[in-house]
């Protein structure tokens, strides 16, 4: 039999994979090719197209301290955000952002992608509310309000309690109560902001006080004293015009040595030995407190709450009179005497006027 001898194949001429296994490599490559870039398409639509409409409610999405991109991305796809969790991990670690998620509660607002949920988690754009801290609050009721916003409160009473950051101010100090001054604050619903809510008050009370700080030297007072005065003024009057009236009558009952007789010291002691029912009764002024002013003199061992800064500037530029007393007229203003006679008359009269009607 006469074998035919395949043709020779000019110098340089490739072997294709034709030539050697019958099929072509090209359509695989092809389809390979296809397959990525279709897998890049989805991709980019996914991470980028729109989950939260613009003007649709906010969703919310509370993140816990500690959580990772990957139980953050299965939050996301029971909220219907993502279509897989891997989606927004991949994403995450892509972008070397996994571990720095802030933790607190966001209201995710459209037009929002996953990328754009991503940026929101990183930088912490967390709900903020407005938190407002009236004046005369001591620490276990403004840490109170801080429960009523759903925060944490550990934090926050943890610089509280700690004198530390005032003893500067304050050597005496056993905590921060007269400190934390009373203000409207900026608060977000993150784990970090209690501790930094109580930091940012006793902040706001040095930019009140430490430009009076040469007044208080003049005057011969501390700092501790004027806060604790003003911690009485300031439940004494919710009035401003009374405010340096009543600091003086204190004042001069100091300068006598005459006991300070004010109840909102007796309600203090009251509520540190959890006794305090919303009144105050004749055999409450007996309490065995340092802070009961009926029974000891000179000022309490120390603030009772957070004067705001009128209360303290009335410490620090009282009223110039002789007073000695006042009462109540039943309508948040007051009487005010310079003996014990006209003081009773005052009281006789009031006090038959409330007792009457």
């Amino acid at each position: 039999m006469i074998q035919k001898t395949p043709p020779l194949r000019a110098r340089g001429e490739k072997v294709t994979r034709r030539d050697r296994g019958g099929r072509s490599a090209a359509p695989l490559l092809a389809f390979a090719v296809l397959v990525a870039a279709v897998l890049a398409a989805a991709w980019r639509y996914e991470i980028s197209s729109t989950k939260i409409e613009a003007g649709a409610p906010p969703v919310k999405l509370m993140v816990a301290n500690g959580a990772t991109a990957d139980g953050v991305a299965r939050q996301l796809e029971e909220l219907g955000l993502v279509r897989h969790p891997l989606v927004f991990g991949l994403l995450a670690r892509q972008r070397g952002v996994s571990s720095r998620l802030k933790a607190g509660e966001y209201a995710l607002s459209g037009p929002l992608s996953v990328q754009g949920i991503l940026d929101a988690l990183v930088r912490g754009d967390v709900v903020r509310r407005d938190l407002t801290v009236p004046e005369g609050r001591n620490i276990d009721e403004v840490a109170a309000l801080v429960v009523a916003e759903g925060l944490d409160v550990s934090g926050f009473l943890a610089v509280a309690r700690d004198p530390l950051a005032v003893r500067d101010l304050d050597p005496a100090a056993t905590s921060l109560e007269g400190y934390l001054f009373p203000d409207t604050y900026d608060v977000p619903q993150s784990p970090e902001a209690p501790r930094a809510l109580a930091l940012r008050m006793l902040e706001r009370f040095r930019e009140v006080i430490e430009p009076q700080l040469p007044r208080i030297q003049e005057r011969g007072l501390t700092v501790r004293q004027v806060v604790t005065l003003a911690s009485i003024v300031e439940l004494e009057t919710a009035r401003s015009f009374e405010r340096r009236r009543i600091a003086r009558v204190f004042l001069n009952r100091l300068e006598k040595g005459m006991p300070l007789q004010t109840d909102p010291s007796v309600i203090f002691a009251l509520k540190l030995q959890g006794r305090w029912d919303g009144n105050i009764r004749k055999r409450d002024l007996d309490i065995d407190s340092p802070y009961n002013t009926y029974k000891r003199r000179g000022l309490p061992p120390g603030p009772l709450g957070s004067p705001g800064r009128e209360a303290i500037l009335a410490v620090i530029e009282p009223a110039e009179t002789k007073e000695l007393y006042f009462v109540s007229r039943n309508d948040g203003s007051h009487e005010f005497s310079e003996t014990l006679a006209a003081h009773n008359r005052a009281v006789n009269r009031y006090q038959r006027r409330r007792t009457s009607s």
